[in-house]
């Protein structure tokens, strides 16, 4: 891993990084999930993210730095937000973009995703960002290619880029997360979302309170107790099925999006009764820091995991989010395609 010493030219019409700033440090040829980021990683891409940031308030926001560079989207399931948040970001960047959706694509007619993957990497992709319903998807096809792989979702296992850009919109509202208590809560068993998380935040030096019904609780962390690294193959968190006591004196909350199946699936009773339980409303707010960031990864179902009133608040970030995901995400295509010689060999 190497530290960039010098100022540079980032190409980025205008925009420059330096030292004084920040010690650059990346050493990743794919961003598959954030337990393997290190602090001046994670780090190294909020800096970055800012200097996008500004790029985005541009009234052009375009600057050719990664022309020449290709992008494919490839997802295996339906996406909005990441989805078109990838797009923009390359393009903004002058790269060559090009989605694909299993829909309309040979894996309708048999083709594997090892085969998917290959035939992409033979048309010279620079970086395909990939969302799979199977957890572990972008691990295996990063071992068919030498093009960069982006995790944008794998299955219930991770969601780093959602994690990342988390993080830069909290340090945007908080200045640091260190000591901050940041507040999950829903279904947590299922939510790469949560995962990726736990990583980024407890890295950032955040204590991280889980909170939901014990059975959206993933096995070994519903015990109401605060829970090792050792049991869980995850940093410590503290558990809470209690919403009322988890969201005391909180800094930051995350409503996580419930999905529908999980009643249909015996895990709930019904979703007026999750509703009833475990809702993120204004009133159960109030035990929250006044100064709360609110915080929600999308989709949301309103009336369900968040009210309408709180999601569109002074205290939310939903919209924020959105926005700081495109930044983010130029910030890792640039870092990927190893400009400014970053970590770089």
């Amino acid at each position: 891993m190497m530290t960039n010493e010098r100022e540079y030219s980032s190409d980025l019409e205008g925009t420059s990084f330096s030292n004084e700033q920040s010690d650059l440090v990346w050493d990743h040829e794919d961003v598959l999930d954030l337990d393997d980021f290190t602090v001046q990683e994670i780090e190294t891409v909020i800096a970055l993210a800012e200097q996008m940031r500004e790029v985005l308030d541009r009234r052009i926001a375009r600057a050719p730095a990664l022309r020449g560079f290709t992008v494919i989207n490839l997802f295996f399931e339906p996406s909005t937000r990441t989805r078109a948040s990838f797009e923009l970001a390359g393009k903004v960047l002058g790269a060559d973009v090009i989605s694909v959706s299993a829909d309309n694509s040979s894996v309708v007619k048999g083709e594997s995703l090892i085969d998917t993957v290959k035939t992409l990497s033979a048309m010279r992709a620079d970086a395909i960002v990939m969302r799979h319903s199977m957890s572990g998807a972008p691990y295996l096809a990063s071992t068919y290619t030498d093009a960069a792989i982006i995790n944008a979702g794998d299955g219930s296992h991770a969601h780093p880029t959602q994690a990342l850009l988390d993080i830069y919109t909290l340090k945007q509202r908080l200045g640091s997360l260190r000591g901050k208590k940041i507040v999950m809560v829903g279904d947590i068993s299922h939510s790469r979302v949560a995962r990726s998380g736990i990583w980024g935040f407890s890295a950032m030096g955040a204590e991280v309170v889980l909170c939901g019904p014990p059975t959206l609780l993933p096995a070994g962390l519903n015990d109401n107790v605060h829970v090792s690294r050792k049991s869980s193959n995850l940093p410590s968190v503290q558990v809470e099925t209690d919403i009322d006591v988890a969201l005391d004196n909180a800094d930051v909350v995350m409503a996580l999006r419930l999905q529908k199946e999980r009643q249909q699936g015996g895990l709930l009773p019904s979703l007026r009764e999750y509703s009833k339980l475990y809702q993120v409303t204004q009133e159960r707010l109030s035990r929250a820091k006044q100064s709360h960031v609110l915080m929600h990864p999308g989709p949301k179902n309103e009336g369900i995991e968040i009210a309408g009133n709180v999601a569109s608040g002074s205290n939310s970030t939903i919209e924020e989010q959105v926005t700081n995901g495109v930044a983010v995400r130029m910030a890792l295509l640039y870092l990927l395609a190893g400009k400014g010689q970053v970590g770089a060999n």
